[in-house]
């Protein structure tokens, strides 16, 4: 082994490295960034803050005081519902995974349990919950515990407190139902994404696509054969995700024309910004470092993995504003609550988002020039 041809070899990738300030961007200062953006989210566990809407009928100093309990506790964020309207009504239209409901009566109970002593006088808060949020299981968890704590302060032999659960929905359903939609999302953003990056770096390398402004093919075919051969392959991996979601797990999901739309505006969405990438991004590792840059913390951010209530709110705001988001719910809302209202206004928005990033895309593909 010659060490000093090493050691020359090693000083010109380097040197290599260095002229390459995208490259050096996304290797160093993209991982802190995501260090830092999930270290937010999970920093500490102890620190997690719900947003908890409560529902008290009772409408007593005594039914008042479990709200500022719960605030107290650190764990809880409380927004009030109005008693007048149904809480399972409420968390459907908001959006609310889990409302709390203090019964009427409660005060009464209260005196008769702690003055005179009937073990018989107790009262039961009910979860208004969406089993479908991964996160109500530990805002649930969080609240039995706070409700034992009462109960043992009391000093009685039965509890004071009962809980029980009332599902927002008519029928049971399963998380994994609601997985396989984000994952389904995700699976075609990928795809579009790397698929569109790698092939016109390297084409563009290749020099190729120059080549192609000397040929009969225009733009605007080039593209469309481009966006049926990402479709082709999203529906192939959407196929065979419900393949295994119904053999292994069966699951209950409607197939209905929101499906092949929501994969179309998917693709044209990540086709676009492929587009874009690799033209501003012309080296093939800058851009599949630009593309894992864009993707990666889409994939965490918009709700396919784990629920937005457990990020700050400043990332709650951000995570709106990806496009991915809107693709998970349109397609929950379609295959799983068959929500034909919800799943326009998601088709709306991605739809608007498709349409510039796609006509950007375009604009942005120039063949003479390209090297």
């Amino acid at each position: 082994m010659n060490l000093r041809v090493v050691i020359a070899s090693l000083i010109v990738s380097f040197k290599s490295f260095s002229r390459e300030k995208t490259t050096m961007f996304f290797t160093v200062t993209f991982p802190i960034l995501l260090i830092l953006v999930f270290g937010t989210i999970f920093m500490d566990d102890d620190k997690v803050n719900f947003n908890l809407c409560v529902q008290d009928l009772d409408q007593t100093e005594t039914s008042a005081m479990i709200a500022s309990t719960l605030t107290d506790t650190g764990k809880f964020k409380i927004t009030r519902v109005d008693p007048a309207i149904d809480a399972r009504q409420y968390a459907k239209d908001n959006k609310v995974n889990l409302v709390l409901v203090i019964p009427e009566g409660y005060e009464r109970a209260f005196v008769q349990y702690l003055q005179f002593g009937d073990p018989d006088a107790s009262v039961t808060i009910t979860y208004v919950n969406d089993p479908s949020s991964s996160s109500v299981v530990d805002k649930m968890q969080i609240l039995d515990m706070a409700f034992a704590t009462m109960n043992q302060r009391l000093a009685a032999k039965e509890p004071f407190v009962r809980t029980t659960e009332v599902s927002i929905h008519t029928r049971k359903y399963r998380f994994i139902e609601f997985f396989i939609p984000g994952i389904i999302a995700m699976a075609v953003m990928t795809e579009s994404l790397f698929g569109t990056v790698n092939l016109n770096t390297e084409l563009r390398q290749k020099g190729i696509i120059r080549k192609l402004s000397t040929t009969p093919i225009t733009r605007t075919d080039w593209v469309l054969s481009n966006i049926l051969y990402q479709f082709m392959l999203a529906v192939i991996a959407t196929t065979a995700m419900l393949l295994v979601g119904y053999g292994v797990f069966d699951v209950t999901l409607q197939i209905n024309a929101w499906l092949p739309l929501f994969i179309i505006l998917d693709v044209f969405t990540f086709v676009g910004i492929g587009m874009i990438l690799t033209r501003i991004v012309k080296e093939a590792q800058s851009a599949a470092a630009a593309a894992n840059a864009i993707a990666f913390p889409m994939m965490f951010l918009s709700g396919s993995f784990f629920p937005l209530e457990m990020m700050p709110g400043f990332l709650q705001s951000f995570a709106k504003m990806l496009p991915l988001y809107y693709v998970n719910e349109g397609l929950r809302a379609s295959m799983v609550f068959n929500d034909n209202v919800n799943a326009l206004s998601y088709a709306g928005i991605i739809g608007i988002f498709a349409s510039v990033v796609f006509v950007l895309g375009i604009t942005a593909t120039r063949w003479e020039g390209d090297r």
